[in-house]
């Protein structure tokens, strides 16, 4: 009987402790879940603004793709090159169509469409959209340029894009432009 009734005691305190740790665990998760996390997946419509913008450019339709900018946007190059406001990103791309570039594709495209919560060092808070795809330029009397080109793309409150990182080798491209 002593045994039993030991045994019946080990199993109640075993089932409360179990009790008891399980209501930590939900305690514990459902506070993580009002936690802001430092980053986590964005709306995948995102992602389809991406696609849309890249088929935009890839068609010449400089307007279109326009469309999807903030008139504060700014277009950086890894280089160091950059432009500032809508009006002269809209100008540099349709300078480009119409006198150097004669067609531009992308292919195998990737989307990863983020929000940031906590920004971690430089980068702003908010959704940012990253992209990498293979590109192939043919050029106007050059070569033709392909190189996997990494684009991330901020966007403002308003679902607008304000701010354009891009990376790209200016190698490539240059020795496919005409000497």
């Amino acid at each position: 009987m002593k045994k039993i009734f030991l045994f019946v005691l080990s199993a109640s305190v075993f089932v409360s402790c179990n009790k008891k740790e399980i209501a930590e665990k939900k305690v514990e998760a459902a506070l993580m879940d009002t936690v802001a996390k430092p980053a986590e997946f964005a709306d995948p419509k995102y992602a389809e603004m991406g696609k849309k913008g890249l088929a935009d450019l890839e068609k010449g339709d400089i307007d279109s793709w326009m469309n999807m900018y903030a008139d504060s946007a700014v277009y950086v190059w890894n280089s160091g090159d950059s432009l500032v406001g809508k009006a002269a990103i809209a100008s540099y791309w349709k300078q480009r169509r119409a006198n150097v570039i004669e067609s531009i594709t992308f292919k195998n495209t990737i989307w990863l469409p983020i929000k940031v919560n906590k920004p971690q060092s430089v980068e702003a808070k908010g959704v940012w959209l990253l992209g990498w795809y293979k590109t192939t330029a043919k050029y106007k009397k050059g070569k033709e340029m392909t190189q996997w080109i990494h684009t991330d793309y901020h966007f403002d409150d308003n679902d607008k894009i304000d701010r354009v990182v891009q990376y790209v080798d200016k190698a490539a491209i240059n020795a496919a432009l005409p000497k």
